[in-house]
């Protein structure tokens, strides 16, 4: 991923630390945020309408991207809606954007342009903002950079009155930068059953082709503790699902001096029985050297056994420009280890097809890797040169070649079927969400296979055992085993949907929203 901006930003907040308000302390003395003048004007356009009170208004939020993205979202929505702040559609649209890849960027402008035609106020957040705060349609917009999301309230309210700020500084704690906002902000859960935890934002690559680097930084972790607590309060408020998440959790801990398996098993013994925890994307690198004890981990009954390794390509040749810091035999070794010793073990990666300089011996290469280890799950994207990273200067590879690839790796993919023989099997399956269509409930088992049961109220949030009747390419189907009961994984009743989470802990009276609509699109 490249380095940061070529040039600092000159127009940025002052640094925060934790030793700042928190929102609920701002909330109780709600003081206007008196406007800094400033040299340059995009940075703050204040046209003040006092008869709007900060705090009555409706507010659309909508998140594209990765979960940990997601995560942000749910922090912005808790503390807007215990500000008083109606999360429904809107007198402003709150915008989270992901800058991975052109189209989520392109969906992301159009809602900007949408929001617009329609007189709305307009708050962007997330990644493209972050990275490229300059761009021409975001002239006149709020930004909320990826570590402020815990002053929300103040950019909104601001926005609410017409002026324009944006806050887009680095949290730092004695001059170490920290991972980001507070974890103990309240928040409002997309799913009151599943807890997003970020363990640490940004990463310690410069792949070529990232613009992530860009908004996301360096290597920042949170420390053990804080992440334990954070599981602890999750669970007293019905939490029966952990997912780790950041740009690479393998990286974990290296900058604060412990590791991602020491934090796993401080998390392990919070965990009550018959609760998961799901572990995030890690890069390969970082991962090598844990092996061992990630083995242990996977296997521990608490922890789905399932990692996200992205590979990306399997010519080392591609990999080098991709600078990537790993070849082809590192990917290797890493699932072969952990198949042997995790049994059953699901590894999902990750593929750009068309990456600049790719060769067709290069993608045979990738193909041949696919067909080796036929991954139950496999996220196959066609490369998109993103404006500012090294890669968009290379020599590109012909659109319709790399379209062909990216159909033929489909095609591949396609045609196994990476469940059939779990057909008959008994397995215990914990039920967290609901399908799509609505005609089933979606639950897990040990290796996140996605099983389909049947759709009954005394089956959400808990652990039954089913007997698989039917597999498909993506999901396995289950009926409830005739002498068996639901488990009650949850300490506690799970809050309703809606409900903003760690109120309480903090002192305040919990509230739960008429309505809530935070969609979500992962790209």
């Amino acid at each position: 991923m490249p380095s940061a901006c070529d040039s600092p930003i000159e127009d940025i907040e002052d640094m925060v630390s934790f030793n700042d308000p928190t929102p609920h302390e701002r909330q109780s003395s709600r003081k206007s945020i008196i406007p800094r003048s400033r040299k340059n004007k995009e940075y703050f356009n204040c046209h003040y309408v006092s008869s709007l009170i900060p705090g009555t208004q409706k507010i659309w939020m909508k998140t594209w991207g990765c979960s940990h993205n997601n995560s942000d979202g749910e922090y912005m929505a808790g503390q807007l809606a215990s500000s008083g702040y109606k999360m429904t559609e809107a007198d402003l649209w709150l915008l989270n954007s992901c800058t991975v890849k052109n189209p989520a960027e392109d969906h992301f402008r159009n809602s900007i342009k949408k929001a617009q035609e329609q007189q709305k106020k307009v708050v962007v957040a997330g990644c493209v903002p972050q990275a490229q705060p300059r761009m021409d349609y975001l002239k006149g917009l709020s930004i909320i950079g990826v570590q402020q999301i815990d002053r929300v309230v103040e950019v909104v309210d601001e926005a609410v009155k017409g002026h324009s700020v944006r806050l887009l500084g680095q949290k730092k704690d004695g001059g170490r930068r920290l991972g980001g906002a507070r974890l103990d902000l309240p928040k409002i859960r997309k799913n009151p059953l599943i807890e997003i935890i970020s363990i640490n934002t940004g990463c310690l690559n410069a792949c070529t082709y990232c613009k992530t680097k860009h908004a996301r930084g360096d290597l920042a972790s949170y420390p053990i503790e804080e992440l334990a607590e954070r599981a602890r309060q999750s669970f007293q408020e019905g939490v029966c699902e952990i997912w780790l998440t950041s740009e690479d959790t393998g990286a974990y801990g290296r900058d604060i001096g412990t590791d991602l398996p020491t934090l796993l098993w401080r998390l392990v013994e919070e965990i009550p029985e018959g609760a998961m925890l799901r572990l995030g994307m890690t890069n390969p690198p970082y991962i090598l050297e844990h092996l061992e004890e990630m083995a242990k981990i996977l296997n521990h009954p608490r922890v789905y056994a399932f990692l996200h390794v992205p590979v990306q390509s399997a010519s080392d040749s591609v990999l080098m420009d991709m600078k990537r810091e790993y070849c082809i035999d590192d990917f290797r070794r890493v699932v072969d280890f952990l198949k042997e010793r995790v049994p059953g073990v699901t590894i999902a990666t990750d593929i750009i097809c068309g990456f600049p300089g790719e060769t067709e011996e290069d993608f045979q290469a990738t193909v041949d890797l696919v067909k080796c280890y036929r991954f139950p799950s496999l996220f196959i994207n066609q490369f998109y040169p993103r404006p500012g990273t090294p890669a968009a200067k290379m020599e590109q590879v012909p659109a319709h070649v790399k379209k062909q690839r990216t159909k033929e790796l489909s095609q591949l993919f396609h045609s196994y079927n990476p469940y059939d023989h779990k057909v008959g099997e008994r397995q215990n399956v914990l039920v967290t969400e609901e399908s799509f269509d609505a005609q089933y409930y979606v639950a897990h088992n040990k290796f996140y296979e996605q099983v389909l049961v049947p759709k009954r109220s005394e089956f959400k949030g808990k652990m039954i055992e089913v007997d698989i009747y039917e597999a498909g390419k993506h999901f396995l189907k289950g009926r409830p085993a005739e002498d068996s009961k639901p488990f009650t994984p949850s300490i506690a009743a799970p809050l309703e949907k809606g409900a903003v989470s760690g109120l309480m802990q903090l002192g305040s009276k919990n509230v739960l929203l008429n309505f809530i609509q935070i969609s979500v699109s992962h790209t």
